[in-house]
């Protein structure tokens, strides 16, 4: 595919849609005159995201202004070397005007035939799947909650596709409800490309306690996610971001916005200090997904019921990092048909497209 170039004035969408595009995960942004003006990764996109932008951000806010650039001719044991001592997986190549030519990826000087994406270098992965679903009774009354189906295929399933798609290897589930039915379904894991163990709890230990009954520790970050979540979000990105910030958790937020439909007075006392019509406010919601350090899991003390939240209020009292992971892909939480609906409605257009 080759490069897509993108005006300056252009949403934050535009970089987004075109870092998902190309293999090469870099959205380029270049003048009329093709001189190049800055570069995007998934890494600049939820930095603005973070500082408050939104996906309507003009690229000219968001870019970074003074990417690392090589110039045409450039031979490729130079490129290597370059982008190996400066830590980068892509660069614009330029011709000695500024025009942008092309980019260059490090797999393609490495492995020039090969290509992979951003490995989620995770030990494994806890999915809590032990949920009721009470809000989705009567279909949650045989099947327990993450075994909905969405567009053919049940919401656990998905959950577990991406992860192995990410690169892991071992999955655990922890179940409660029903847990039989999803036993039934998706046994080792073998034919879902995963090793699939289970942590069997015997009462409700929140979306965290079963961490407590882990037979391994890990090595390396886990990620642990609900069992109600679908999305298309990157966990290799969460992984290189997680890593980058050296925290000891991670936590993916959605943003919310509320709009309010009225111009709102400020006010001092009896007197008016401003006005301002139909203002919004803009909120980072928990996601349901994370990305847990083997430190922060020491945190965890004898067994029973015990919420992620509950493990991030011990990292921030003990000053331990704790990261906040923009989400600007697709995201849901199922908790009400209504949402059901319009999950089902979502991925059966992602296939129509992509037929």
């Amino acid at each position: 595919m080759s490069d897509a170039l993108l005006s300056p004035g252009a949403p934050l969408m535009a970089a987004v849609r075109s870092i998902e595009a190309t293999r090469r995960r870099m959205a380029v942004v270049v003048d009329v005159e093709h001189r190049l003006l800055g570069t995007l990764t998934d890494g600049d996109v939820r930095r603005c995201l973070l500082a408050g932008g939104s996906l309507q951000t003009p690229l000219s806010q968001a870019m970074n202004s003074s990417p690392l650039v090589a110039e045409e001719g450039a031979p490729a044991g130079y490129l290597l070397d370059l982008m190996r001592k400066r830590n980068v997986m892509a660069l614009p190549v330029v011709d000695g005007e500024g025009r942008f030519k092309r980019l260059v990826h490090l797999i393609d000087l490495e492995h020039p035939q090969a290509f992979t994406s951003i490995e989620a270098e995770f030990d494994f992965a806890v999915i809590m799947a032990g949920g009721e679903g009470t809000r989705l009774r009567p279909l949650t009354a045989t099947i327990p909650k993450p075994m909905v189906d969405i567009d053919g295929t049940p919401l656990l399933e998905r959950q577990i596709e991406s992860l192995a798609k990410a690169g892991l290897k071992r999955v655990y589930l922890s179940v409660n409800y029903l847990s039989h039915v999803i036993e039934e379904h998706f046994g080792d894991g073998a034919g879902f490309g995963v090793e699939i163990c289970y942590l069997r709890e015997q009462e409700k230990l929140g979306t965290a306690g079963a961490l407590a009954l882990l037979p391994e520790k890990p090595s390396r970050p886990i990620v642990v996610m609900n069992g109600d979540i679908l999305t298309t979000s990157d966990f290799g990105s969460l992984y290189a971001f997680h890593q980058a910030h050296a925290a000891q958790v991670t936590v993916a937020a959605v943003d919310y916005r509320i709009s309010i439909p009225y111009g709102v007075i400020n006010t001092e006392g009896a007197f008016a200090t401003g006005l301002v019509e139909k203002p919004s406010q803009r909120f980072l919601c928990n996601a349901g997904i994370y990305a847990v350090s083997p430190q922060a899991l020491n945190l965890l003390q004898g067994t029973g019921h015990l919420n992620m939240t509950d493990i991030i209020d011990s990292c921030l009292v003990r000053d331990m990092p704790v990261a906040v992971f923009p989400v600007h892909e697709y995201w849901s939480d199922i908790g009400t048909p209504d949402d059901l609906e319009k999950a089902r409605a979502f991925f059966a257009q992602m296939v129509q497209d992509n037929d």
